[in-house]
């Protein structure tokens, strides 16, 4: 399942009190889109790392009432009030004693004293145990509290939230030639470092904190693997050169796009795109009409990503009823 129908379908669930189990590979993004789906309902999240509990953590402690009996005092991570999502992350990593606790809470919303008020959902999540993760293979009877869906990594998905969240565009532009490399995870191959999206976002904090130039390769490396960082680098030598966007975008009879450089392409796609404004979106489609028709669909939808009230524009208007057939 896509992120955005995931986070959806968190929404519906919640409604329904439905449990919801998300498998997913490591580094795709499964705790995001829980969080993207408490903002969008507008009740706070609860992350709870159930690798990191001992059996006894989620029942509490004993303590002795008036009457001489002992009840439980429930751990202050449980909430006691309000509305939210209770996400008991890496679930399938923890011991089967601790996952054993989590049944009571999961099916009847209670731990001993303790219940689960009205207004909160449990979601849980963990790796695939094909992925070679710590992981404990849950039991039946917890996996039959739980609707499961797979976590699917997709591009445009991913391009969407990067825009939002700042992304830097060298790594936006890449991944738009190379998608491939936006999650490139094999558990046969054993590496410390491979690429996902998790760890392209690394990639973008490294770029943005202007580290030295001689130990850029190294950091990259470090973070998305040899293989990736030597087509990534190489990719932002290229970006590096372009010419400049602003000249290109003010005299756009100057440009003659080279058809057999894709990688220039897609970077020049992503900085022209970056620049885009309602305030010039006529010079913004007289360039991109110099471009390869894809090219210029995808500096087209870039660019509403940028401004959205491009969309409101009279010249974006014509150029889409023109471009009605490619711009969906």
């Amino acid at each position: 399942m896509r992120s955005y129908d995931l986070r959806d379908s968190i929404c519906n669930l919640y409604k329904a009190g439905q449990p919801l189990y998300i498998w997913g590979a490591p580094g795709v993004g499964k705790s995001q889109v829980v969080s993207q789906a408490a903002d969008k309902i507008g009740i706070e999240l609860r992350d709870v790392r159930a690798v990191l509990l001992d059996p006894v953590d989620l029942r509490g402690l004993p303590k002795i009432d008036e009457n001489n009996i002992t009840t439980w005092s429930a751990p202050d991570f449980l909430p006691v009030s309000g509305e939210g999502i209770l996400f008991l992350d890496e679930l399938n990593a923890a011991p089967p004693l601790v996952q054993a606790s989590c049944y009571q809470l999961i099916l009847d919303r209670r731990i001993g004293e303790y219940r689960l008020p009205d207004g909160w959902y449990v979601v849980a999540a963990g790796n695939r145990e094909t992925d070679r993760a710590v992981t404990s293979r849950i039991s039946s009877a917890l996996a039959n509290r739980f609707t499961h869906v797979d976590f699917e990594v997709n591009l445009e998905d991913w391009v969407r939230w990067a825009w939002t969240n700042k992304i830097s565009e060298e790594v936006i532009a890449f991944l738009r030639f190379r998608p491939v490399l936006l999650h490139d995870f094999d558990p046969k191959r054993n590496e410390k470092a491979f690429p996902t999206p998790r760890s392209w976002e690394f990639v973008s904090r490294i770029l943005k904190s202007e580290s030295r130039e001689d130990l850029l390769f190294e950091l990259i490396s470090g973070t998305i693997g040899r293989g990736a960082a030597a087509e990534f680098t190489g990719f932002l030598k290229i970006f590096r050169e372009l010419p400049d966007p602003d000249d290109l975008i003010e005299n756009p009879a100057d440009w003659h796009p080279p058809a057999d450089e894709p990688a220039l392409l897609y970077a020049l796609s992503q900085v022209i795109a970056s620049r885009a404004r309602s305030s010039k979106i006529d010079k913004i489609i007289d360039f991109a009409s110099t471009m390869p028709k894809e090219f210029e669909i995808l500096i087209m939808r870039d660019s509403i990503k940028n401004d959205k009230e491009i969309v409101d524009t009279k010249a974006f208007s014509d150029w889409a009823v023109e471009n009605s057939k490619v711009f969906i």
